[in-house]
């Protein structure tokens, strides 16, 4: 059942809920104006749930949500004004949606249509595309969406995630507000058509792309527990590139409101992740292979995987007679003029390197005049996406260097650049993979370009096609590629010739070594690439994300979620059934019926902000626990991972206060008395080991630091840099352990820090001696109260817990074990934040106050 207490995000019409059976599905009339809301009401009480008695017969399902539907659109020529729709096959969403397989799963599309339909029609054209494609349009009005597509995706994401700064008006585009409005207005309609048509307990939603980079938020408000996935199909850029963009982290909580987020490249997701620490103090865990970011007790999963070819659309391609045609055309204008061809097919982007290639084509042959009458270069250059002044310098330089080149080096009956500016059909760009002896995809920066992929498959050929070529069937095929270090594919087609596209004379080498290798090292690149290229597919793919999906959503249905936060702060905190928020109410109610009380406080992050610089307890923190220590029917410990010598200077006035300090190594009942210690004293020669080996770690991290302690050791990379740091202390940990494995302690790692203490030493020796205490006194509690922030409370709250049956605890007593902020614990109870601890502790300490007074 979809929790009751998500947040009110839509302000719906009122209207009938629809029934989400699974068996009933009722669609409701898509509504075809773009800002009105669905006729789903916001009501949780109405029926959001489905039908468990019919849920075995439905298909599972997918809701596939992109800037634009998988679809062709044409006006009929018969004057009528009426619509042809068919399916964009070389959509990868159609694509994605053959790997899944149509028995397996139904899919459902949302997005918009590249025409664009008139008020008038768009009933019409919903109802079309619903009942025959299964897509739902978001139409979209022009002036929004050029404002929201050609404006902040293209003009301002674009361009930054491709490493452009905004260094000037000229070079992207300046952060706009209005167009960020508009960006987030048109994610908001994508998320009330996708209100329309989910049904929130059992379908997954997966969006694609930086166009609906806010689409989670809005999605996640309205159904806390839908199943949601994100993949970015471009780069995401380094820290330094995306924390100049004035709405970054509100993209980032947008993005971690989904389950799954997908990325082509490690590299890509390393930056992500790198953002998520530096700007939201995020930190990610592997546990098992999967990587995954702890957010608001929910765990978002890291997925990598570059997307992959259809393979059955593409060989089919190879076999149409259309396509033959195309290549004995093809040899007939190359192959039997005795020239070899290399391939270039790219947008006319400024990020595509066009120019750069043309360079590097003018130097090879310079530096190779051997080559020239022989080679040519053909530039297939698809139009360009986005609109603006870059594009029609792009256009204008690439013109002129063709001209050039051609000027220079060409002669009757020879060009050695052939530019093609007008778009292709698919089958005649798969004609010219199948007759080029090279590809060069040398963008500067790319997402991932799947064209090194689709030449690799159309190289590999089929019986035809070879006979075309004048090869015998069992003639090793071969297909060389030079190709950018700096686009997704990169990574997984290690026999390419990896090149700098700025770099031109490396550029033109990398060609030339193409053109001169043997040709068994040609063979065994092509092999290698093929095996890998043709079994990570789009389906493979597709698949993979979709398992990592429900994997991640499988303990959806057992946790308790709401929401928190307003516009695009929202977040979903999910957490345990049995975690709960501590009543202040209650807790004063138990605390004035109870006559034998014993607190645990925590200091450090409880009592005191761990953000704090002066980390010592105010007058007013000191007055609420001499208040609470004053309390007869009270024993009240403070227990802190500091020094000794440190705690008992700040609580030098708390005559009647328990402290334990170094984690409860060290212990004292009142101020008077002497400190005792929880375990036998340790030998702690091993601090001549261990101190060398993190004074190497702290002169090599700037900003770390060593706590020395009477038992123990800290290195402290707080003011460090998050992710050197973060690495720092993973190789320390490594190295203290390696070097103290025969020593009598144990090596953790915590919140910014790197701890050395005696084995056995833990915060939950405190309370067990403070319970054994009452115990040799004849004394049982009848209320337990016990505070801390982190992992080191956790053995405190578990003391705790399991005390509960012992005969130190009353049969009814009221124990409270409460964490400090809504996260995975094992604490029953939390709170907020520091201030809210404080509130309790004033509010304990004033009904001590009036008890002391009556």
């Amino acid at each position: 059942m979809v929790s009751r207490s998500y947040s009110n995000l839509l302000e719906l019409a009122s209207g009938e809920s629809p029934s989400f059976g699974r068996m009933n599905r009722r669609i409701p009339r898509i509504m075809t104006v773009a800002g009105i809301m669905s006729d789903i009401d916001d009501d949780p009480s109405e029926s959001v749930c489905s039908d468990p008695s019919s849920s075995s017969v439905q298909k599972d399902r997918i809701i596939i949500v992109a800037n634009q539907l998988p679809i062709k659109a044409q006006r009929k020529s018969d004057g009528s004004r009426s619509w042809i729709f068919s399916w964009d096959d070389n959509s990868l969403l159609l694509q994605l949606k053959d790997g899944l397989g149509d028995d397996e799963i139904e899919v459902i599309y949302v997005g918009c249509l590249k025409e664009e339909v008139h008020l008038s029609e768009q009933d019409e054209v919903s109802q079309i595309l619903l009942e025959t494609f299964k897509c739902v349009p978001t139409f979209l009005p022009a002036d929004l969406f050029s404002r929201y597509y050609h404006g902040f995706c293209k003009q301002q994401l674009w361009p930054l995630f491709h490493y452009m700064l905004p260094l000037s008006p000229d070079l992207g585009g300046r952060f706009n507000r209005s167009l960020w409005q508009a960006y987030v207005s048109v994610n908001k309609i994508f998320a009330d058509r996708i209100m329309e048509v989910i049904n929130p307990e059992d379908d997954f939603v997966w969006v694609h792309d930086y166009h609906l980079m806010v689409l989670p938020t809005f999605l996640r408000k309205r159904f806390n527990k839908v199943k949601l996935g994100f993949f970015l199909h471009s780069p995401f850029p380094s820290s330094e590139i995306y924390k100049t963009l004035p709405i970054r982290e509100e993209l980032l909580r947008a993005l971690l409101n989904s389950d799954l987020i997908g990325f082509h490249t490690f590299d890509y997701a390393r930056h992500f992740l790198s953002c998520c620490s530096r700007m939201l103090g995020l930190s990610y865990e592997s546990k098992r292979g999967y990587m995954g970011i702890e957010y608001c007790g929910r765990t978002v999963s890291i997925k990598i995987l570059p997307v992959g070819i259809h393979m059955g659309q593409l060989q089919s391609v190879l076999r149409r007679p259309e396509t033959e045609a195309k290549v004995k055309e093809l040899i007939k204008q190359f192959c039997d003029q005795d020239r070899i061809m290399l391939l270039g097919v790219d947008d006319m982007d400024i990020f595509k390197g066009i120019s750069l290639k043309l360079l590097a084509m003018e130097q090879l042959l310079v530096q190779h005049p051997e080559w020239q009458g022989k080679i040519v270069l053909v530039q297939i250059a698809n139009p360009a996406r986005g609109k603006g002044k870059d594009v029609k310098e792009v256009q204008a330089e690439t013109h002129a260097a063709v001209e050039r080149i051609n000027e220079k080096f060409g002669k009757p009956g020879y060009d050695p650049i052939v530019l093609i500016d007008e778009p292709l059909k698919f089958y005649e760009k798969v004609a010219y993979y199948v007759v080029a002896e090279c590809c060069l995809v040398t963008a500067v920066r790319d997402g991932m370009n799947l064209i090194p992929y689709e030449y690799i498959i159309s190289r590999q050929g089929n019986d035809q096609l070879n006979k075309l070529l004048g090869q015998e069937p069992s003639t090793p095929k071969k297909s060389m590629l030079v190709i950018s270090e700096f686009i997704g594919c990169s990574p997984s087609l290690s026999g390419a010739i990896r090149v700098n596209p700025w770099n031109i004379d490396a550029v033109a080498d990398a060609m030339d070594f193409a053109l001169e290798m043997a040709e068994p090292e040609k063979q065994l690149r092509h092999e290698k690439h093929y095996r890998y290229v043709s079994t990570h597919d789009v389906g493979y793919w597709a698949r993979s994300f979709l398992q990592d999906l429900e994997r991640t959503c499988l303990d959806h249905s057992r946790r308790r979620c709401w929401g928190i936060g307003f516009g695009l702060s929202f977040r979903v905190v999910a957490l345990d059934p049995n975690f709960k928020k501590l009543s202040m109410e209650r807790i004063v109610s138990a605390y004035k019926r109870t006559t034998t009380r014993a607190i645990l406080l925590d200091y450090d992050g409880t009592l005191m902000p761990q953000a704090s610089i002066d980390k010592s307890p105010s007058s007013k923190s000191i007055g609420i626990i001499n208040s609470l220590c004053r309390d007869k029917k009270n024993m009240v410990f403070l227990v802190s991972a500091r020094s000794r010598k440190t705690v008992a200077e700040w609580f030098s006035q708390c005559e009647r206060l328990g402290l334990a300090a170094e984690h409860g190594y060290f212990l004292r009942l009142m101020r008077d008395a002497e400190w005792e210690t929880c375990v036998p004293v340790a030998d702690t020669t091993w601090k001549q080991i261990a101190q060398p080996v993190m004074q190497l770690y702290t002169e090599t991290t700037d900003g770390s630091t060593i706590e020395d302690k009477e038992t123990a050791l800290v290195w402290c990379y707080e003011d460090a840099d998050p992710d050197f740091g973060s690495c720092q202390a993973k190789e320390l940990l490594d190295h203290l352990e390696s070097v103290l494995a025969n020593e009598p302690v144990t090596v953790k790692s915590g919140q910014n820090i790197v701890e050395v203490k005696p084995q056995g030493v833990s915060k939950g020796l405190v309370a067990k001696r403070l319970l054994s205490i009452m115990q040799e006194n004849e004394i049982s509690a009848d209320f337990v109260l016990c505070i801390g922030d982190d992992r080191s409370d956790d053995d405190m709250f578990e003391v705790i817990t399991t005390s509960m049956t012992a005969p130190t605890i009353t049969q009814n007593a009221e124990v409270f074990a409460c964490t400090v902020g809504q996260k995975p614990s094992k604490a029953k109870y939390y709170l907020d934040d520091t201030a809210e601890i404080v509130r309790l502790m004033q509010g304990l300490a004033s009904v001590s106050e009036q008890t002391l007074t009556e």
